[in-house]
């Protein structure tokens, strides 16, 4: 395997993705889920941890290596990942004494496709 290929780890093909909003409302389920994970990434520090996880060098991260870039405690950083991962947006997995994380593609994809513009629309166009 050469260094440019990438190994996407907790990947589930099995999770449908969502239509567009502007092509068919959210079901009750669907919103809740969805609600979930755009909560999760309402905060700063999970935004960025989201950030520094997915941009990581192998597409994976040592909560060691997360704890950093941050003015908050190891503790604080623990509960954030926790959140991530009860949303769906992170995956992660013990190794020894240290937690691995990656970004789970299935769950960017749904919040991708929820928001895409329709095709044509221009940045500033009404309805």
């Amino acid at each position: 395997m050469s260094n440019s290929e990438l190994i996407v780890l907790g990947q589930d093909d099995t999770v449908p993705c969502c239509s567009p909003m502007v092509r068919e409302p959210l079901g009750d389920e669907a919103a809740v889920d969805l609600a979930r994970m755009f909560k999760a990434l309402s905060d700063p520090v999970r935004l960025r941890l989201l950030s520094l996880i997915a941009s990581h060098e192998g597409g994976e991260a040592c909560v060691c290596d997360l704890t950093g870039p941050f003015d908050v405690s190891q503790p604080t950083i623990s509960h954030h990942l926790k959140v991530l991962r009860e949303a769906g947006l992170v995956g992660s997995e013990r190794r020894g004494t240290w937690v691995y994380y990656w970004v789970l593609p299935a769950a960017l994809a749904r919040l991708s496709a929820l928001l895409q513009a329709p095709a044509g629309a221009t940045a500033g166009e009404a309805g």
